[in-house]
């Protein structure tokens, strides 16, 4: 199993998007977006955003 985003539908009725690691771990959980349309949007804008990501290391 690869790491893998889902979009689920909360409580509340709103979505949000889970992504989590080969073993099944979660990694991180977005906010509620009241669309899934938003929820994908959001995906999208990690994938394209991210791949060069710094590393704020604020413990030093």
């Amino acid at each position: 199993m690869a790491y893998k985003f889902e979009i689920v539908k909360d409580k509340a009725g709103e979505f949000r998007v889970r992504f989590k690691a080969s073993n099944g771990e979660l990694m991180f959980a977005t906010e509620g977006y009241s669309s899934k349309a938003s929820a994908k949007n959001a995906i999208a804008s990690i994938q394209k955003n991210t791949p060069d990501a710094e590393i704020d290391d604020q413990t030093d």
